[in-house]
């Protein structure tokens, strides 16, 4: 089995716990071809930021126990879709990113000084 990296080079670190979170809810943003959605993005949401997924039709904060999904409030750590980091980034929008539990295959479509930039803690170096 192959070690899965971070967007640092590292092995990839668990995002969060509780709320569990990742694709297979194993902790992981970590995804196989069976995710379309790509829930490779550690961050930690925002009010700002689940305004807005809510405004494109996407409610994070409203749980449905049925699929497993807690809902999410502000500080919440959570595998998010690629594709929606991108689009809240292009508005402005997008939350913190853990660098250290962001799957490597996020830097196919965004740079690392553009999450650098956007990184829950400091950058050191």
């Amino acid at each position: 089995m192959s070690v899965v990296r971070n967007v640092l080079g590292e092995n990839l670190r668990p995002c969060s716990m509780d709320p569990l979170t990742g694709f297979h809810r194993d902790g992981y943003c970590n995804c196989g071809p069976e995710d379309p959605g790509q829930h490779l993005v550690c961050v930690e949401v925002n009010a700002e930021f689940l305004a807005f997924s809510q405004s494109r039709g996407n409610d994070l904060s409203t749980p449905y126990p049925q699929f497993g999904f807690p809902g999410l409030k502000p500080g919440d750590k959570w595998c998010l879709c690629l594709l929606r980091w991108i689009e809240a980034y292009k508005a402005g929008k997008a939350p913190p990113v853990d660098l250290a539990s962001t799957h490597e295959r996020v830097l196919e479509r965004v740079s690392l000084e553009i999450l650098q930039a956007h990184a829950l803690e400091p950058v050191e170096g």
